[in-house]
């Protein structure tokens, strides 16, 4: 097993959870160290070259640790008051970063060139109220790391958009994506590139960046029984475009859940086997740069599974954190 990792946990009242022994104990951020009480934090992300350094979007807006989530500073940006839903970082230029808002508040995509000390909102057409969900919220941001000019966005229950200017300028995904409830959206690295768009019931791939999409078919690739597959959160295993995680379950308030891998680009999927049943749907998988072989996996409903082995074993830890937004770990 690998040496003991810091997990920072985001979840929605609870602040920040911390361990900084892989999960054995563990704390909430003080609020006397930049985060307020009963915090909602909904996303989470890391530079690549500094783990420690982490930015965290939230009901009051953006946050940034430089020391692996012992201490926060609230930044003072124009997100201030509102619900950050999706963090971003550009896996080739560190310095761009992107961040979509939503419900309660106005949604909106924003960016910054700098690190996170300035942002702008950048134009893009955006419902004002969606079935289910009322006023829309991001739900995923990838940049393509093939060329970092493709950028795209998903948005529940808007669609998808996209850009192929570095986030100046956005338009919707051709209606042949046949769902408009994204709920996460990568792309790889891989030959062919792949763009992989999740519904909220089935997941959708594109070799020819958004021209034409085709559906897995999850209910079935997935052999899930009842009458509907609800994916959620979906991640790639660095340095092997091949391999990809999904956190599904049977809708979003039933009481099961599951993670399926696939390690053929999505052609073939397995279930993965968890020690104990999930209380809810897999809401977000991630996997440690560091270290592919480490993956972490969250229900939603505060149940977190832990694989040393790229995903072929489980182990469920014992805390159990409320509702869970966002995973981020980095070595000690």
């Amino acid at each position: 097993m690998a040496g003991k990792r810091t997990i920072l946990v985001g979840t929605v009242g609870h602040g920040v959870m911390r361990s900084e022994d892989d999960g054995e104990t563990w704390g909430n951020t003080p609020i006397t160290q930049g985060i307020h009480s009963d915090c909602l934090i909904r996303s989470m992300a890391q530079e690549p070259k500094r783990p420690e350094v982490i930015f965290a979007g939230s009901d009051k807006g953006l946050h940034r640790t430089d020391d692996g989530g012992k201490t926060w500073q609230l930044l003072d940006t124009p997100l201030n008051g509102s619900m950050i839903w999706e963090l971003a970082i550009d896996p080739v230029d560190p310095n761009i970063m992107y961040a979509g808002t939503g419900t309660p508040s106005t949604p909106g995509i924003f960016r910054s060139t700098d690190r996170g000390k300035t942002w702008e909102q950048r134009p893009m057409q955006i419902a004002e109220s969606c079935p289910a969900v009322g006023v829309p919220r991001f739900t995923g941001i990838a940049v393509d790391p093939t060329d970092h000019r493709n950028v795209w966005a998903g948005i529940e229950v808007d669609g998808v958009r996209r850009s192929t200017d570095g986030g100046d300028t956005w338009t919707a995904v051709p209606g042949a994506l046949n769902n408009l409830d994204s709920h996460d959206i990568i792309v790889t690295d891989g030959s062919p590139k792949k763009v992989i768009s999740v519904g909220n019931d089935d997941l959708f791939t594109s070799t020819d960046d958004g021209e034409t999409w085709d559906p897995v078919g999850a209910k079935e690739k997935f052999q899930w029984p009842g009458d509907r597959v609800f994916p959620r959160g979906i991640a790639l295993k660095p340095g092997d475009p091949d391999t990809i995680f999904l956190g599904i379950g049977s809708a979003p308030t039933a009481d099961n859940g599951a993670v399926v891998r696939s390690q053929d680009g999505g052609k073939t999927w397995d279930r993965m086997p968890l020690p104990v049943e999930p209380n809810s749907y897999v809401h977000t998988v991630v996997v440690q740069p560091e270290d592919p072989s480490l993956v972490l996996a969250g229900t939603r409903y505060g149940y977190l599974y832990r694989s040393d082995d790229g995903g072929d074993t489980w182990s469920k830890l014992k805390r159990e954190l409320g509702v869970i937004s966002t995973i981020a770990w980095l070595p000690n």
